[in-house]
């Protein structure tokens, strides 16, 4: 049956970044799936309403509001959902930054600052997530790429950087994880552009940079948050048994029609 492909029945997951946007949506998706959840983000009131919606569908949620930038402390987040919830099935490395500037005018502040939680904090978590996973044989580990991984940005370099790291990171970790025999996928998602707060701000900033990113879209417009809820319950249930090591892209065909 399709509820046992894709339900997330006894579940638990952690999601990064869950307080808006993609995050938001992915963590609701989970917990609409079956999913108890573990919500993470810098901004306590917005996790406290997602919370709220959650356990409104039923589900646990527990908030834990955490800066990741503090990449070195973030396995935590790991150890006090698997004390709480009682086992961890699922991750999603949502929670991203980014700043537009110029490589010369790019400060080493800022470009640690998206290493740290774009790349170091998603290697972290992951590495904190596989052990409880090994446990209990088996588990999913859904981390968010870019766009900027495969294509060329200008304005971007830092972000670049941190984002192909996390594709070429989740491959290195499906296949290790694959050949030691554990039933623990990895793949990323690659979000287009997406109608989220800050995509909104960039856009604002620079409409002239809209208009190039909606040329370049065959379905000629930006995606809705909500839209990237299928992808993570397929990724994150059953029916993804045999799917690792990809990065799966939801961009209205922008890749597709050559860059």
């Amino acid at each position: 049956m399709l509820e046992d492909l894709f339900g997330l029945k006894g579940k638990v997951s952690l999601v990064t970044g869950a307080g808006r946007g993609l995050g938001r949506e992915a963590a609701l998706a989970l917990a609409q799936a079956g999913s108890d959840v573990a919500l993470v983000s810098r901004t306590l009131t917005d996790l406290e309403s997602v919370a709220a919606k959650i356990e409104a569908l039923g589900r646990r949620a527990l908030v834990l509001q955490a800066d990741l930038a503090d990449f070195e402390n973030v396995s935590t987040l790991v150890t006090r959902t698997v004390e709480s919830l009682g086992r961890l099935d699922i991750l999603v490395n949502n929670a991203s930054v980014i700043a537009r500037e110029s490589i010369a005018g790019t400060t080493w502040a800022n470009y640690d600052f998206q290493m740290n939680v774009n790349l170091k904090a998603t290697f972290e978590l992951s590495r904190a997530a596989v052990e409880p996973m090994k446990r209990q044989g088996g588990g999913k580990i859904i981390n968010v790429t870019s766009l900027a991984a495969v294509l060329g940005t200008g304005n971007y370099s830092a972000y670049t950087i941190s984002k192909a790291g996390v594709s070429l990171f989740t491959k290195s970790l499906a296949i290790e994880l694959a050949r030691e025999g554990h039933d623990i996928q990895a793949n990323c998602i690659g979000p287009g552009m997406f109608a989220t707060d800050m995509n909104n701000i960039a856009n604002e900033i620079d409409p002239a940079f809209k208009q190039f990113v909606l040329s370049k879209i065959p379905m000629k417009r930006p995606a809705q948050p909500e839209e990237i809820k299928g992808l993570v319950v397929f990724l994150a249930s059953k029916a993804s048994s045999y799917v690792t090591g990809q990065d799966i892209y939801i961009d209205g065909g922008w890749l597709a029609n050559g860059a």
